[in-house]
């Protein structure tokens, strides 16, 4: 955890969705496997979907300080410049997880298409330090994050989902609703986790 202080708390982000068709770019590492970019080790993904042991499950991520400053810093700044409707950073469970977390606070779905993507664990799931998932209005917009990005030396692969809907829907290599989770569904999922685990 960590704590601030906030000069002007008009200036602030949230982590939920705030509009249908805002745009959504990751920033930082993008969890490219063909570079052994998007780190399982430790990760939520190893442990409770494949069930491995903690100590089978690899090593965590490692830690780059200098680049967690640079991407932190351009998180803050997009955020003092008005340029970022929502933010949030991918730690557990990676980007998928990050994403849904998003969606439940603005009680707001989203489409990805991944049609130009090889979607592999890695991406979806993958743990890697330094990322942030942000929330954009306009394709202007997006083209200025862009520039700021490359200019500042942080990966930013441009926009790949947008908000819109009432449910998570994944679609790859043009298979429409490849996954369709209604957010309801989602949402009755995770508030039922910690009643059923206390009870068991």
């Amino acid at each position: 955890g960590g704590v601030g202080v906030l000069e002007d708390v008009s200036k602030m982000a949230t982590i939920g969705f705030k509009a249908e068709g805002d745009y959504l770019l990751l920033l930082g590492s993008q969890g490219d496997h063909t570079t052994n970019d998007g780190h399982l080790g430790q990760s939520l993904w190893l442990r409770e979907v494949m069930g491995f042991d903690v100590d089978k499950a690899g090593n965590p991520p490692t830690t780059n300080l200098k680049h967690e400053l640079k991407t932190g810093q351009m998180v803050q700044d997009l955020i003092g410049l008005g340029w970022v409707n929502a933010v949030h950073d991918v730690s557990d469970g990676g980007l998928l997880v990050a994403l849904s977390e998003m969606a439940l606070a603005g009680n707001l779905g989203l489409h990805s298409d991944f049609e130009h993507y090889d979607i592999t664990p890695q991406m979806l799931f993958g743990e890697n330090q330094g990322r942030y998932v942000v929330a954009v209005s306009s394709i202007s917009g997006v083209h200025k994050i862009l520039g700021y990005a490359a200019a500042v030396g942080v990966p930013c692969g441009g926009w790949f989902a947008r908000v819109e809907g009432d449910s998570i829907r994944l679609t790859v290599n043009g298979d429409v609703d490849q996954a369709n989770i209604p957010l309801a569904d989602l949402r009755a999922a995770h508030d039922s986790f910690f009643k059923e685990w206390m009870e068991s």
